[in-house]
This record gives structure tokens, C-alpha cells and sequence, in this order.
């Protein structure tokens, strides 16, 4: 058997720019992809924070350190600049794989640069003021901060992973 797993997410990242007659997709800034694992044309689920859409398109890679996250064609009816989105990719993995799997978990600030990695999809930033999860696992701490530090203790409300 397999299971359809988190494999990534960015979360919380503004969208750039809007292009409704661009062919298709999300264009995603190289250092966010290489973050968050994800590979030109892999498939990625875009969850709108601003207004509740949900879609699925492709990467395509944009500029290295722009902060670009671009909504191409159709998707721009959905989804505009300034909102608010989390990009999630997911993988097919065996059983015993999933569960061990650890995810990319990356968290950027409102010009889309990494301010923390991790392995927790329940964990929130401190400061952030989002409610945490209790799915335990590991943060590795990016440019906000440094070392290794215990996954999230939990408590408060459950978010599901593709949150």
C-alpha cells in the first residue's frame, strides 16, 4: 500500500505578481524550491490564507533570492498579489516510509525569505501568531535563530497538514 504524504510546504508566503496570459503555473523563487525540495514541474497544491481558494499547477523556477512567487494563467482569477498562500507538495511513499517520513517545512516572512525550517507541519513560529499543533518533530532553526530545538510541545487546536 501506498500513502499520499506531506512532502513540503512553504507557508504563509506572499504572492508577488498575477499574470493571467502567462502559460500556466506558479513561478517559485530557486531558493524556496531548493528549501523546500521541490523540483521544475513538480506538482504543488496552493492554498489561499487571503480567501479560501485551493488549486493544484506546477513549478516553474524564477529568479534566485527575488522572493518571487508568481500565480500564471488561470489561477490568476483565484489568487492575487499581496495574498497570502501556503504551496504544499505531497509524495506516494510505502508504508513503512511514511512512517518515518519527516517534511520540509519552511517559514517566510512577508518578502518571502526564509526565516525558519523544520520538520513539524503543527509547529508555529514564535511570534507568529499562529496556533500550534501537537504533531512533534523537529525545527531547525534558519536565519531567525540557531541550533537545534525540541519539536513543538502541542496544545491548542490540531492543524491538519495541509495547513
Amino acid at each position: 500500500m501506498f500513502r499520499t504524504m506531506l512532502k513540503s510546504k512553504i507557508h504563509r508566503a506572499t504572492v508577488t505578481r498575477a499574470d493571467l496570459h502567462y502559460v500556466g503555473s506558479v513561478t517559485l523563487d530557486e531558493d524556496l524550491m531548493d528549501a523546500a525540495d521541490l523540483l521544475p514541474g513538480e506538482q504543488v497544491a496552493i492554498v489561499d490564507i487571503t480567501n479560501g481558494a485551493r488549486l493544484e499547477t506546477y513549478v516553474i523556477p524564477g529568479e534566485r533570492g527575488s522572493g518571487v512567487i508568481g500565480i500564471n494563467g488561470a489561477a490568476a482569477h483565484l489568487v492575487q498579489p499581496a495574498d497570502l498562500v501556503i504551496l504544499i507538495s505531497y509524495a506516494a511513499m510505502d508504508d513503512a516510509q511514511a512512517r518515518y517520513h519527516r517534511p520540509k517545512v519552511v517559514f517566510v516572512d512577508s518578502a518571502n525569505r526564509i526565516v525558519e525550517q523544520g520538520t513539524d507541519p503543527a509547529h508555529a513560529p514564535k511570534g507568529s501568531g499562529l496556533i500550534a499543533g501537537s504533531a512533534g518533530g523537529g525545527l531547525i532553526a534558519g536565519s531567525a535563530g540557531g541550533g537545534l530545538i525540541a519539536g513543538s510541545a502541542g496544545g491548542g487546536l490540531m492543524i491538519s497538514a495541509a495547513d
